[in-house]
């Protein structure tokens, strides 16, 4: 990959994009309903909230499904379904019994006339027709009254309760006898194995009488013609109205489903969405070309537009088109707005719900709804740090929801009794389901190594484990660190960067110095382990602060975020006093300057690149004689314009105007922070014998004033 050149990294990335994009829009319209929806939404007793409908086309007025059920049913009390009777099973069993005399039943079926006489009896019921167990309680199940028996060309309708089973067919063939063939010596013949069903029923015939039976039940009871009104804007739907609109509706889909190719179908929607990916993806390359460089960024904003379209999808062909506004869409920018930035957040909830909408009935009212509440969701959740932000979120949603869909209704209906109120139920569930976006965050962060600002908040504890060690083993250093995050924090906020970003990785980036602390001068107490070491020994032990902190960052688990802030507050600079104190001893001789830089690299971020500042201009601070608004102000110039020279922020996109908002701050807070006070003079006890005059009150104003105290 590196040894690409410039122009076949791009026609990659291009590709990559394009695959991505292609395989986002095939995801989204593998599963949405292809059938048509019908755009009026009604029921009985409520007003008509549209405008005038007339019929398009003629069709027929159907009849209320129970209504027509029970015409059908009263039509099949005369139906009789159709048997065949298999002549192949009485030759078959007769001859097995016939076989079976001369054998094993010659001693019980000898005398005069029997074999002849059971031969017969068989013959008789194999001729009546034998019907199995499980076929005859249906029929007398279904109420089946009565059959038609089919022997060769001729059908001969027979009572239900006159047909045979096995055991009626049994008890048919060993009764009846005379004293001299007893019903018990035939039972000692196991008749039973001689008696097999041979009626069986005929599909073909069966289900062609009872067709022709319900066809003859109309399922309609009029019909309106073409241009004929239907109903009206306020009139109420009334149950003839009812089953007008419910017929419309059927007859409506009938054509469309004729009419409307399955391609045509699909090429439309793909173009639809198609024209939606494009227009995200073109805001992506716009304002945000940064996040198209990351993959796990643009994978979860494309990943999260196909799992909530296919949500939809799945509610909406299985379920009722009701339960959409169930479905909780506005986690998506919540997650958003955390992870990516506000504008980012709304801008893909509108091509989330563009997208979904194509699946809902009833589009305006959900596209307004989901508009609307994902603005105020975005508004309300700026910046989490706090769970319980996620519930007063959560109540302003429903709010929105509530108060948009009370005025849509209003507006439409002209009065609130006809309005659907079971949908507040649907948006208090919704609003339920949003409180899982905390949990949902920490998946996130696992997942794709983002961090929110909850987790900084969290973090940036003093009581946490790393930063309670850092302030026992190293009190001077947390010191610094404690104040350079407020310096650094307010800095970001003037250029517009993530201030609790910058203050949690400020309250971390000198961790590693916990493994040495007497070798950094912050925690020194009047004895300089350096005084006794090389320079180059010297510097690698400061330099390896660096590397002992991303260590201890990897043991405590540290965002990659914070990480980040450890390996760039120096960048691949240099340990000035040791590096120059070095070339001064040995003028003549080269130097590694390896040994004396640290590993780098430098700031990629405007956060990373203030905390460097930030970190220089607080510790040399320390160092000053004086504190003038004039000195603070050269060092802090001084400092920065350094490293400028140096290239430390050639990697990061931070501007001129930003390096001097900072530095205005800098300054700024830095004369707050080591202004001068005043003594306070000791009261006399003595008594005054001079007789010159106090300093009058207005004089010891100005001397505060002057001094930079006035308090």
């Amino acid at each position: 990959m590196n040894n690409l050149t410039s122009k076949e990294k791009l026609i990659l990335k291009l590709l990559y994009h394009v695959f991505i994009v292609l395989a986002v829009v095939a995801l989204i319209v593998w599963m949405p309903p292809r059938e048509k929806k019908f755009n009026y939404e009604f029921s009985m007793g409520n007003p008509w909230r549209y405008g005038l409908l007339t019929a398009e086309f003629d069709f027929p007025i159907y009849k209320d499904s129970h209504k027509l059920q029970q015409e059908q049913d009263s039509v099949m009390r005369d139906y009789s379904p159709y048997f065949t009777l298999d002549e192949s099973v009485a030759s078959h069993y007769v001859e097995a019994f016939d076989d079976s005399c001369s054998t094993s039943l010659s001693k019980i079926i000898r005398g005069a006339g029997r074999k002849e006489r059971i031969t017969g009896r068989l013959g008789a019921v194999y001729a009546q027709g034998i019907i199995s167990l499980e076929e005859y309680e249906w029929l007398l199940r279904d109420s089946i009254s009565s059959v038609y028996i089919v022997k060769g060309n001729i059908a001969s309708r027979v009572n239900t309760a006159d047909l045979l089973t096995e055991k009626r067919a049994y008890s048919e063939v060993v009764a009846n006898n005379d004293s001299t063939f007893p019903a018990r010596t035939a039972r000692q013949c196991n008749i039973n194995t001689f008696i097999a069903p041979n009626l069986r029923i005929d599909s073909v015939r069966s289900q062609a009488a009872r067709d022709e039976m319900l066809s003859n039940v109309s399922p309609a009871i009029g019909k309106v013609m073409k241009g004929q009104k239907i109903i009206d804007r306020g009139e109420i739907i009334n149950q003839s109205t009812y089953n007008i609109l419910k017929s419309l509706e059927v007859e409506s889909q009938k054509r469309y489903d004729t009419n409307r190719p399955i391609y045509t179908m699909i090429f439309g929607q793909t173009a639809y969405v198609l024209v939606i990916v494009l227009c995200f993806f073109a805001y992506l390359e716009i304002y945000r070309r940064d996040y198209l460089k990351e993959n796990r960024k643009i994978l979860l904003l494309w990943g999260a537009l196909v799992v909530s379209s296919l949500l939809t999808c799945f509610i909406t062909k299985n379920y009722s088109g009701e339960y959409v506004y169930a479905i909780p869409y506005l986690i998506l920018p919540i997650m958003v707005c955390v992870f990516y930035d506000s504008r980012t957040a709304i801008t893909l909830n509108i091509m989330n719900i563009l997208i979904c909408s194509m699946s809902v009935p009833n589009q305006f009212l959900f596209i307004v709804l989901q508009f609307i509440a994902g603005f105020v969701g975005v508004y309300s959740l700026r910046e989490l740090s706090q769970r319980s932000q996620l519930f007063r979120t959560s109540f302003l949603i429903f709010l929105a929801y509530s108060i948009t869909y009370l005025g849509i209704e209003a507006f439409a209906e002209g009065n609130f009794e006809s309005i659907n109120y079971h949908r507040y139920i649907y948006f208090a569930i919704n609003c339920f389901i949003l409180l899982f976006a905390y949990p949902m965050m920490f998946m996130i962060e696992k997942i794709f190594g983002f961090v929110s600002n909850v987790t900084l908040v969290e973090l940036s504890n003093t009581n946490n484990k790393l930063l309670r060690e850092l302030s026992e083993i190293a009190p001077g250093t947390f010191q610094h660190s404690m104040q350079m995050s407020n310096l650094a924090a307010a800095a970001v906020m003037k250029i517009g960067g993530n201030a609790q970003l910058v203050r949690t990785g400020a309250l971390y980036h000198d961790i590693g110095k916990m493994k040495n602390p007497a070798f950094f001068t912050e925690n020194q107490n009047g004895v300089n382990p350096h005084l006794q070491l090389p320079y180059e020994q010297s510097a690698q032990i400061v330099i390896n602060h660096v590397t002992d902190g991303l260590k201890l960052a990897d043991k405590y688990n540290l965002p990659e975020a914070v990480r980040r802030f450890i390996s760039t507050h120096h960048g691949t600079g240099r340990t000035k006093y040791f590096y120059i104190s070095y070339k001064n001893e040995h003028p003549d001789e080269p130097v590694n300057e390896a040994a004396f830089t640290y590993p780098g690299p430098n700031p990629g971020t405007k956060e990373e690149a203030v905390l460097m500042m930030a970190d220089s201009v607080e510790a040399a601070s320390r160092s000053l004689k004086e504190y003038t608004e004039q000195s603070i102000g050269t060092l802090v110039d001084k400092i920065i314009d350094g490293q400028l020279q140096e290239g430390f922020f050639k990697q990061c996109p931070i501007t001129f105007i930003d390096i001097a908002n900072v530095k205005a701050v800098f300054k700024e807070k830095l004369r707050i922070m080591y202004h001068t006070r005043i003594s306070y003079p000791e009261l006399n006890t003595a008594p005054q014998h001079d007789s010159k005059p106090r300093p009058r009150r207005k004089r010891f104003f100005k001397s505060l004033q002057d001094s930079g105290d006035a308090r």
